[in-house]
C-alpha cells in the first residue's frame, strides 16, 4: 500500500518523538523551581530569548491548517494564498515597533487584563468568555481535525481516533510543563517543520520535474509549474463578470482579489498577532528588544512559509491535471496526497514535520486557553484567594479539560470543519469578531477618548455586523450594492467573500466606537500613558525591517 509506512519511516520519526520529548524534560528539569508561581508557568518569567521567541511564534502559527488547509487553497486557487503569511510579516513588523512596547510598558500578561486596564471589568469577562469558546471550539477543535485527518491518511485511513488521542496526550504533556517547555520544545518542532516541509515541497518539485521529463530538477519543476497553471501564480485574482465560471467565484469568495488587502487581510493579521492571547503570550514576558527581535524574526520566518505549506498543493494540482495522480475526494487532501508519493525515511521526516506543527500549536493554544480561564475567570470570579500553587495546578486541569473538549468535538466533525476546507473555516469563523475586538484594541491603544462603553458597543457591533453580512446581506439588500458585489456560491445562493465582510463590519465598528466615545467625558482616566521613547527602534531593528520589507517587495512585484 503506497501509504503504509516502512520501517525507515518510523525509525525516523521515532528519533523525532525522543529528541523532543528528551529535550522538553531536561528544559523542566533545569529551569524548574521549588515552588512554580503562575508568572513562570504561564510567560516563562522572561526566560525565553529572542530566537526562542521567533521560534515559539512560528511553531504554534504553523499547523495543520496551514500544512493541510492552506496547501489545499494552493491546490484550489494558487499563490494568491500566500497573502496570509506575506502581509503577517508586515504586520509582524507593525506589532514589534507599536503594539508590544504598550503592551510591556503596562505590564500586561493577558489580553482580557488589557481590556480591564484600559477600559472595565465588563469588557474584559466578555472577551475572556469569547475568547475560550473560540479558542476550544474553533481553533483547538480544527488543529486537531484536520491534524489527524491528515496522519490518517498517511497511516492508510483507519486510525483517526487513536491519532488524535496521540496527538492530544503528546501536546497535554508539553504542556503541563509551562510556557519554558513549549517555549525551547517549539525550537526543535519549528527546525523538525522547516526542514522537514522543505523536504516534501523539493521532492514534490523534482516529482512535477521527473513527471515531465526534465530529470531530477526542482527548480525545473518549479519552472513547469508556472508553464503548466499559469493562473496558479497570480497574487491578485481578477473581479469575476457574467462569464465567469462558478469554480473561479469560489476561488473569489475565498481571496477577493485587490479588495481583500483594503482591510481584510489587515484586519484577519494585526489581529491575529497582536490581539491574540495565543500569539503574543510568548513576548510578555521578556523585556522590549528582546520581544522585537524575536517577533521580527518571525517575520522573516513567515515570508519562506508559503514555500512549505504551499507549493505541494499547487505541484498537486498540476500532477493530477496532467494525471499523474488520483482524483482528491477535496482540496484538503493534496499534502496528504503528496506525501503518500515519498520515499522511505523522507515520508517519516515529513509526517514528523506536519506532527511537530500540531503538536506545537495544540500545546500553544491549550496553554492561552489555560493562561486566560485561570488567570482572568477562575482568580477574579471563583477563587480570588487561591494560591500560586492552586492556580498551577488549575492551569494544568483546565488544559486537560480543553483537550478533551476538543477531542470530544473532532470525534465526528460536529463542527462540519471538513466541509468548506480547514484554512477557510478557520478565517471565516474567528473573522466574525475579529473586526470589533482589533476595533476595541486599536483605538484603545492610540485614542484616549475611546470609552469602556464604545468598546461594550464595538464588540456587539463587530459581531452582529459581520452575521449579517455574510450570513443575510445579500439576501436582505439585493445582489448589488454600492458597497460590495455579492457571488452564487455553488449552494443555491449568493454570499459576499468574507474578507471584505470582514473589512465592512470594521469600518461601521470604528464609526460607532468613536461616535458613541465623542458623545462621553473628554479625558479618559484610564487611557494609557506612553513613554514617548518607548516606540524608537534600534539600528539592527530598522535593519531587520528593511530587509523584511524589500524581500516582500520583490515577492510581490514579482507574482503580482
Amino acid at each position: 500500500m503506497r501509504n503504509a509506512l516502512s520501517l525507515g519511516d518510523v525509525i525516523v520519526f521515532i528519533i523525532y518523538f525522543v529528541i523532543v520529548s528528551a529535550y522538553g524534560y531536561w528544559i523542566y528539569q533545569r529551569k524548574k523551581k521549588t515552588s512554580t508561581d503562575t508568572k513562570d508557568f504561564f510567560l516563562a518569567e522572561g526566560s525565553l530569548t529572542w530566537w526562542a521567541i521567533g521560534a515559539s511564534l512560528i511553531a504554534s502559527n504553523i499547523s495543520a491548517e496551514q500544512f493541510i488547509g492552506m496547501s489545499g487553497d494552493g491546490y484550489f486557487v494558487g499563490i494568491a494564498v500566500a497573502a496570509y503569511e506575506w502581509i503577517a510579516a508586515i504586520a509582524l513588523i507593525i506589532i514589534a515597533v507599536w503594539f508590544i512596547p504598550i503592551y510591556l510598558k503596562n505590564k500586561i500578561y493577558t489580553m482580557p487584563q488589557f481590556l480591564k486596564t484600559r477600559y472595565n471589568e465588563t469588557v474584559a469577562l466578555i472577551m475572556a468568555i469569547f475568547w475560550l469558546f473560540l479558542y476550544v471550539f474553533v481553533n483547538l477543535t480544527s488543529i486537531l481535525y484536520l491534524g489527524a485527518l491528515a496522519i490518517n491518511g498517511l497511516l492508510g485511513g483507519e486510525y483517526l481516533h487513536v491519532v488524535m488521542i496521540a496527538l492530544s496526550v503528546f501536546a497535554v504533556i508539553i504542556t503541563l510543563g509551562g510556557m519554558k517547555v513549549i517555549g525551547y520544545t517549539d525550537v526543535i518542532q519549528v527546525g523538525v517543520l522547516i526542514i522537514g516541509g522543505l523536504a516534501t515541497t523539493y521532492m514534490a518539485l523534482t516529482m512535477v520535474s521527473e513527471k515531465f521529463g526534465l530529470g531530477h530538477d526542482a527548480l525545473a519543476g518549479f519552472g513547469a509549474l508556472m508553464k503548466d497553471a499559469p493562473d496558479h501564480f497570480h497574487m491578485i485574482l481578477a473581479k469575476p463578470d457574467a462569464g465567469s465560471s462558478q469554480e473561479y467565484i469560489n476561488k473569489y469568495l475565498v481571496l477577493p482579489g485587490i479588495l481583500m488587502y483594503a482591510a481584510g487581510q489587515w484586519i484577519v493579521n494585526l489581529n491575529y498577532w497582536g490581539c491574540n492571547q495565543y500569539i503574543t503570550q510568548r513576548a510578555l514576558g521578556a523585556n522590549l528588544q528582546t520581544a522585537r527581535n524575536g517577533i521580527l524574526f518571525a517575520g522573516l520566518l513567515k515570508i519562506m512559509m508559503p514555500v512549505i505549506v504551499m507549493l505541494p498543493g499547487i505541484a498537486a494540482y498540476v500532477l493530477q491535471k496532467n494525471g499523474h495522480l488520483p482524483d482528491l475526494a477535496n482540496k484538503d487532501g493534496a499534502y496528504a496526497a503528496i506525501l503518500g508519493f515519498l520515499p522511505s525515511g523522507l515520508k517519516g521526516l515529513s509526517i514528523a514535520a506536519l506532527t511537530a506543527a500540531i503538536v506545537a500549536s495544540l500545546a500553544g493554544k491549550a496553554n492561552s486557553i489555560s493562561t486566560i480561564f485561570t488567570l482572568d475567570v477562575y482568580r477574579k470570579y471563583i477563587s480570588k484567594d487561591a494560591s500560586e500553587k492552586k492556580l498551577v495546578w488549575t492551569g494544568r486541569i483546565t488544559v486537560v479539560a480543553a483537550m478533551v473538549l476538543g477531542i470530544l468535538f473532532t470525534w465526528n466533525d460536529l463542527l462540519g470543519i471538513g466541509g468548506e476546507g480547514g484554512f477557510t473555516f478557520i478565517q471565516k469563523y474567528t473573522g466574525f469578531i475579529s473586526p470589533g475586538v482589533f476595533a476595541m484594541f486599536l483605538l484603545g491603544m492610540f485614542w484616549k477618548r475611546t470609552t469602556g462603553a464604545a468598546a461594550v458597543a464595538g464588540i456587539i457591533t463587530g459581531f452582529t455586523l459581520c452575521v449579517f453580512f455574510n450570513q443575510f446581506a445579500p439576501a436582505v439588500l439585493g445582489h448589488e450594492t454600492i458597497f460590495y458585489t455579492a457571488y452564487p456560491n455553488g449552494k443555491g445562493g449568493y454570499e459576499i467573500p468574507f474578507l471584505i465582510c470582514m473589512g465592512l463590519a470594521f469600518m461601521f465598528t470604528m464609526i460607532v466606537m468613536i461616535g458613541i466615545s465623542l458623545a462621553g467625558p473628554k479625558v479618559n482616566p484610564k487611557a494609557f500613558i506612553f513613554d514617548k521613547g518607548m516606540f524608537k527602534v534600534s539600528p539592527a531593528t530598522t535593519v531587520l525591517i528593511v530587509v523584511t520589507l524589500l524581500l516582500l517587495s520583490a515577492l510581490y512585484i514579482r507574482f503580482w
